[in-house]
């Protein structure tokens, strides 16, 4: 088999979490360009209505299904159609994951009065970990349920650098839930693998998407994070597609547990 055959999920079904915008959209886009049948899952069923019908005028199959993965039941639900439309379920992206709000520092140069550790709403905590750490937990939950009987299947969770490095500006919810997601899915790769499904993390940095109101998109903001990338500037959705496609694939086939961190070099410190 030639290199790039190994990329190919012609045919293959997948479910993508937060499927609707930024990193989500860019995973699904990268599945239905190369073959793949998606259902493109999302809280934001408007947004992933808009996106799916997109995706279908190219000739593409996109299905939409609503979800808040922090509601375990909506989750078991989602998983059972796309299994029950699909005969099977192949590829999962367990990517739905929302910002917290400000860290305890603000990129002018102040201190946030309610980012701090002890001004945090603590409902703010909640939904965060809710979220990004019990529905990532929700969604693999479904997808081994329904792999380990086929004894195959790719898992790819998305991360964050945020769960290695500190950043001063980021909610201090998203640090944990992201640091658990990445040890959750070192310890479901170990279990795993006796059944031939691999697990495993994509961990990005800055990339400009509507995360946070999409407040990466003003200019000046941007300006100050373009500065903290050892490469030069912040990162477009589309600069992922190729590593969520290699994790996705069989180009992948001998990889599990890994942790893959797309960031401009930005964990490796500054120069400077």
């Amino acid at each position: 088999m030639r290199v790039l055959e190994q990329f190919s999920v012609e045919g293959r079904s997948a479910l993508v979490t937060g499927g609707a915008s930024g990193l989500g959209l860019a995973y699904v886009e990268a599945l239905v360009e190369n073959g793949a049948r998606v259902t493109l899952a999302d809280i934001d069923v408007d947004a992933a209505i808009r996106e799916a019908a997109r995706l279908r005028e190219q000739g593409f199959e996109v299905h939409v299904q609503a979800l808040d993965v922090a509601d375990r039941e909506q989750t078991r639900l989602v998983f059972e159609e796309h299994v029950r439309r699909f005969d099977g379920l192949d590829i999962v992206f367990a990517n739905a994951g929302i910002d917290p709000g400000a860290g305890f520092w603000n990129p002018g140069g102040w201190r946030n009065e309610d980012g701090q550790v002890d001004t945090l709403d603590p409902a703010r905590w909640d939904r965060t970990i809710a979220i990004n750490l019990t529905g990532t937990f929700n969604t693999l939950r479904m997808a081994a349920k329904y792999m380990k009987p086929r004894r195959h299947g790719s898992i790819v969770v998305t991360s964050s650098n945020a769960a290695v490095i500190t950043e001063p500006v980021v909610g201090l919810p998203y640090m944990p839930a992201k640091a658990g997601v990445s040890h959750m899915v070192r310890q479901l790769a170990l279990e795993l693998a006796a059944f031939g499904i691999r697990v495993n993390t994509i961990a990005p940095g800055g990339f400009v998407t509507n995360i946070g109101g999409g407040w990466l998109k003003d200019s000046d903001v941007r300006q100050s994070w373009d500065a903290k990338v050892p490469l030069g500037q912040l990162a477009d959705p589309e600069q992922i597609k190729a590593l969520a496609l290699y994790l996705a694939s069989e180009a992948s086939s001998y990889m599990t547990g890994a942790q893959l961190v797309i960031d401009g070099g930005t964990s490796l410190g500054r120069v400077g």
